[in-house]
């Protein structure tokens, strides 16, 4: 059984959001704020977090900082929030949420996110290699295959399809996928992963289509 902690000051958010996971098999903890939740985090066994933005005593995202960077975590995240402008979202994004989700929104939803995050978390932890529908990537090996063919790729191009396809589905801003691959403080422009990402398409062929362009925010993978 899975311990999701939902992070939301307004009760009846809270209420609903608890009934419908609960109801769906998972154990649920409860935190009105960011500091409340970031002490249990550090008391607690915790698989996923529900995280609201705007709450008193510590908000979002000062608390996704704070899980980030001060406790090291890497525990999924899902921000939900009422604040859906782009810019919330590539900020969020950027500091390490998983994804997000705009209020009002449905639990049907908000539990399918659930559901693929701690499913990619999954078949990340289990396997070294991924494999979809024709793509396979070894990553002890360094290899990629396209139809039983290797496809050659730089050790940077490797590295962004590799974070691409084994995390199908999240949007990841190109900031995010810099820091991911080379580090926060490589020196690496927007435009540069712009730039290896239609490399890695032309190099794919047809299968380069599975690269998403996310406008505004950045790129993501779709399986088919």
């Amino acid at each position: 059984m899975s311990t999701i902690l939902v992070v939301e000051d307004d009760v009846d958010i809270r209420e609903l959001e608890r009934y419908a996971l609960a109801s769906n098999g998972y154990k649920v903890l409860e935190a009105e704020n960011g500091k409340e939740a970031v002490s249990m985090l550090e008391q607690e066994d915790i698989d996923l977090v529900i995280l609201d933005i705007m709450m008193p005593v510590m908000d979002g995202l000062s608390a996704i900082k704070a899980i980030r960077y001060t406790l090291q975590s890497s525990v999924p995240i899902i921000v939900v929030s009422a604040k859906g402008d782009e810019s919330d979202i590539i900020t969020a994004l950027e500091l390490g949420c998983d994804d997000y989700l705009t209020k009002p929104f449905s639990m049907n939803v908000l539990n399918s996110k659930i559901r693929a995050v701690l499913r990619r978390l999954s078949e990340t932890n289990a396997s070294s290699t991924v494999h979809h529908a024709g793509l396979l990537m070894d990553k002890e090996k360094h290899q990629c295959l396209l139809d039983g063919n290797e496809v050659e790729l730089t050790a940077t191009e490797f590295s962004l399809l590799y974070l691409l396809a084994s995390t199908p589905e999240q949007v990841f801003t190109r900031n995010q996928m810099i820091t991911k691959v080379k580090g926060s403080d490589y020196p690496v422009t927007d435009r540069s992963i712009d730039v290896q990402v239609a490399t890695i398409r032309r190099k794919l062929g047809e299968y380069g289509q599975r690269i998403k362009t996310v406008w505004g925010i950045g790129y993501t993978y779709k399986e088919s």
